[in-house]
């Protein structure tokens, strides 16, 4: 029997709103796709990603353009063909990863190459604000492992010093979202490596991080926007010690799991991160996260509320996803 697609958009409010160097939102809009062959249905749910043009009557088209091949039966190597990275192609290619599971019985992270899934601990974002404000939201997540604090501006280091303070157990990496120069950053490095931050991620603009080449940084540097598919990875071994993989950069699992393989073969580190979304969207990561020295996946925690069934999370442990979930 052919298969039938169905696609459409859902908003999901934010507790408290969400900023960073960027700009502020206070929802998260998310592209919902449903394949569905013999009465068994696969899932997938993806975040256009606004830094590179993608809005989601753009992703909605996309995934129109895939309608016909997707029905008519295309696989997962066929899509990566049909689209090119992004979430539309996420949405589709979880999908389909779901929708085979449910067909043969074999767990998606099993076709990944696991022999099972473990728990994994996630980092806490701490959205930019003022100092203070920052301070007080980390005192609020003291207890957490780790906290993710999104900088981008002239008090940075005071942002830093206050969250440090008010969280003196928490592992912290900071997230410039491109905010930085490059005499900021060899301004703020050392200090920041004094208040024991572990990580500093994308602190420079794709494409204009050429300076990193040859950098010596005393904290460990990560590219997110840099980073998208294997084609961007012998740049940004040059520049990086590790790389953030989110799903709705490399347009799904598929070319997730063959970019994660690469990259750690190069040597770089692993951060399996996401955009603001339900635990649809972090459940598939969760096999990009096994193993990893970095695991940002806490959309749903920054959600007034979220899908069910969800992720079960204690604190910041993500326990595996259920079946009903996803995969």
């Amino acid at each position: 029997m052919r298969r039938q697609l169905t696609s459409s958009d859902e908003r999901w409010p934010i507790a408290g709103g969400f900023v960073i160097a960027r700009g502020a939102k206070t929802e998260a809009h998310v592209a919902l796709v449903t394949i569905t062959q013999n009465g068994i249905t696969g899932r997938g749910e993806a975040v256009p990603y606004g830094r590179y043009g993608e809005t989601m009557a753009g992703v909605q088209d996309q995934i129109e353009q895939a309608r016909a091949a997707i029905e008519a039966g295309a696989d997962l190597g066929a899509l990566q063909t049909l689209l090119p990275a992004g979430a539309a192609r996420n949405a589709l290619d979880c999908a389909l990863w779901d929708l085979q599971a449910k067909q043969t019985g074999i767990p998606a992270s099993v076709r990944a190459g696991y022999a099972r899934l473990d728990p994994v601990k996630t980092a806490y974002t701490i959205s930019l604000g003022t100092p203070e404000a920052m301070g007080e939201a980390a005192a609020r997540s003291a207890k957490r492992p780790m906290l993710k604090l999104k900088i981008g501006g002239p008090d940075d280091l005071d942002r830093i010093e206050a969250v440090r303070v008010a969280a003196p157990l928490s592992r912290l990496m900071v997230d410039a979202n491109e905010a930085l120069s490059f005499d900021d950053l060899v301004r703020l490095a050392p200090n920041f490596a004094k208040l024991d931050v572990k990580l500093i991620e994308q602190p420079l603009k794709a494409g204009e991080d050429e300076a990193l080449e040859g950098y010596q940084s005393p904290v460990l540097l990560c590219a997110d926007e840099s980073l998208h598919t294997r084609q961007d990875l012998a740049l940004c071994a040059r520049r990086y010690g590790a790389v953030n993989i989110k799903l709705d950069k490399t347009g799904g699992l598929t070319e997730a799991l063959l970019l994660k393989a690469q990259a750690q073969a190069l040597g770089l580190k692993i951060m399996a991160g996401c955009m603001v979304a339900t635990s649809l969207s972090m459940a598939p990561a969760m096999i990009i996260a096994q193993g990893v020295g970095w695991v940002d996946l806490d959309g749903p925690l920054l959600l007034a509320k979220d899908r069910e069934p969800g992720l079960e999370f204690i604190g910041s442990v993500i326990m595996p996803p259920s079946r009903a979930l996803w995969g």
